[in-house]
């Protein structure tokens, strides 16, 4: 195992931690803005894990997951800004 290797290991561990600190916020949370931001953390928090992933297997599909995951996050991201609007601009 090398430096760069136990440093991906680490950052690994570092976002699964984060993700489940945002899924018991997005539980918890009162406010539908708190429960959107968090939703939104998970989603680019789980883009990074893939990303790591990616880097660690190897693979050359992952950039695609990634793109794709990132097109759906901003979408997401801001369909719930404007339903947190109730449409208004």
């Amino acid at each position: 195992m090398t430096a760069a290797n136990f440093g991906l290991y680490i950052g690994l561990v570092i976002l699964a931690a984060c993700m489940i600190a945002v899924a018991i916020r997005l539980v918890t949370a009162r406010f539908d803005a708190d429960r959107a931001v968090s939703a939104d953390l998970l989603m680019f928090s789980f883009t990074g894990l893939l990303a790591i992933i990616g880097v660690l297997l190897g693979g050359e599909f992952f950039f695609d997951l990634l793109l794709v995951a990132s097109v759906v996050g901003f979408i997401s991201a801001v369909s719930l800004a404007r339903a947190l609007t109730r449409g208004k601009r």
